[in-house]
């Protein structure tokens, strides 16, 4: 029952965290309107990426970042770094035309694409350390002192259904006729915003980091 009662209490925060806007749901969105395979590509990329940051979390990420604090702001500075890369790059290119997939299942000139897509998804997950940290201290809350087996098997296939399925939701609805129908038309402004907030997040980290992870 304690096993259960932990498995939920962990399910639900993350829930709740994978729901909150931020550079993974910007780049699942911005695919997703491109292509819906991309889109389910990326957020398998998502669930990917939360599946590495749970294992790294049960094997004690957080006690790690308590002893070489450096460690945590190489990681943060690294992370913010490659988000205003990402910022970059979906601002320069808002004024270029997108290849979109006219019908869903179409994968005719597109091979090899979901591969690129699912890493870029995993990259952009793991790139916020923030993130790690949120593992961790929700695992410290509601994992007992000693976790047993069937338990630490549990909680990372829990967390990989859980990111991938909401990221899966999202690819789905954005992939539909008329979202994507409406970023074509306001590409250049949305895939500015989008660049200048994805940009921003980075910045914050970095700054962050510089300043000493205050």
């Amino acid at each position: 029952m304690d096993n259960t009662l932990s498995l939920l209490g962990i399910a639900g925060a993350m829930a709740v965290g994978a729901m909150s806007p931020g550079p993974s749901f910007v780049m699942v969105a911005r695919t997703a309107v491109a292509s819906r395979g991309d889109g389910l590509a990326a957020a398998l990329g998502m669930g990917a990426g939360g599946l590495v940051f749970a294992i790294a979390a049960m094997a004690g990420l957080q006690a790690a970042f308590l002893a070489v604090p450096g460690l945590y702001l190489a990681i943060k500075g690294f992370g913010g770094a490659y988000l205003v890369y990402l910022g970059f790059r979906i601002w320069r290119g808002a004024r270029q035309p997108l290849a979109v997939t006219p019908e869903v299942g179409n994968s005719t000139g597109r091979q090899g694409r979901g591969g690129r897509t699912f890493l870029l998804g995993l990259a952009t997950q793991v790139s916020n350390p923030k993130t790690a940290v949120v593992y961790a201290s929700i695992f410290a809350a509601f994992l007992p002192r000693e976790v047993p087996l069937v338990l630490a098997l549990a909680v990372p296939a829990v967390i990989f259904c859980i990111e991938t399925g909401w990221y899966a939701i999202v690819a789905l609805a954005l992939s539909s006729a008329a979202p994507r129908s409406a970023y074509l038309r306001y590409k250049a402004w949305i895939d500015r915003a989008a660049g200048g907030v994805m940009g921003l997040l980075g910045v914050r980290l970095v700054w962050s980091a510089v300043r000493g992870g205050h």
